[in-house]
């Protein structure tokens, strides 16, 4: 037995013993809001990750860049050149987190006034930003080579705040989908990917995190919160 089944596992156990059933309806007739949120008012929610080396649109880059027409698109290719020559994954060496400072987020996000923090741990693109053992694609496997979110935990509560996460996997399923409504599998003209270049359109990252604290709907944003350095920038 696998270490993947294994947990798939131990995660129906738990599905099982309750509260709360695989539905809707069980969900809203038994959900409370924490009372941590509900007395928090404000907090920072945190979208970072490989998206944030090209720093281009928004947190939807990895996947806006291999639709043709989009603005990502287009500022990929005169960026970066041919997406069959450097695709997202490329991206990872880039992102070297070498300005992130835990602890100094941490005393920023009290002196704001924030209550509570919840980065987001893996974004629709599949790279997570923790240590996971079930995919080798990861930010302490990858790229800075450190677990980013598990550094920042510890950093928050000694400042007497909640920190949460925020899983967004869900959705990778379709995420690099591009078939459709992007590159077409018949397409030879450069620089649009042909089958043979598939596997770097898609990213597929191996794997299936499953170890998930909450999970956090997406919220468009145009501010570029953190660089790949880690620095924080000022938004709009």
């Amino acid at each position: 037995m696998s270490d993947v089944t294994k947990a798939l596992q131990s995660v129906d156990a738990v599905i099982r013993r309750g509260p709360f059933a695989p539905t809707w309806e069980s969900i809203l007739a038994g959900y409370r809001v924490p009372q941590w949120y509900r007395e928090g008012k404000f907090g920072i929610f945190i979208h970072w990750g490989l998206y944030s080396v090209p720093a281009f649109g928004n947190e939807w880059y990895p996947r806006n860049m291999y639709q043709r027409g989009s603005k990502e698109f287009e500022h990929h290719l005169a960026t970066y050149g041919p997406h069959v020559k450097f695709g997202y994954k490329d991206f990872i060496p880039e992102l070297t987190a070498a300005e992130y400072h835990p602890g100094e987020w941490a005393q920023l996000f009290k002196r704001a006034g924030a209550r509570f923090v919840i980065p987001v741990a893996e974004h629709h693109d599949g790279f997570p930003m923790y240590d996971c053992s079930f995919t080798e694609w990861t930010a302490f496997k990858m790229g800075p080579k450190r677990d980013l979110v598990g550094e920042l935990a510890p950093a928050v509560r000694a400042e007497g705040m909640t920190f949460g996460l925020s899983n967004h996997r869900a959705e990778n399923v379709w995420f690099y989908d591009v078939q459709q409504d992007g590159f077409s599998l018949d397409d030879k003209r450069d620089p649009t990917p042909d089958k043979d270049d598939l596997p770097d359109v898609r990213v597929r990252w191996k794997g299936r995190t499953r170890s998930r604290i909450r999970t956090g709907r997406r919220r468009r944003s145009s501010c570029r919160r953190r660089t790949s350095s880690g620095r924080i920038m000022i938004c709009r």
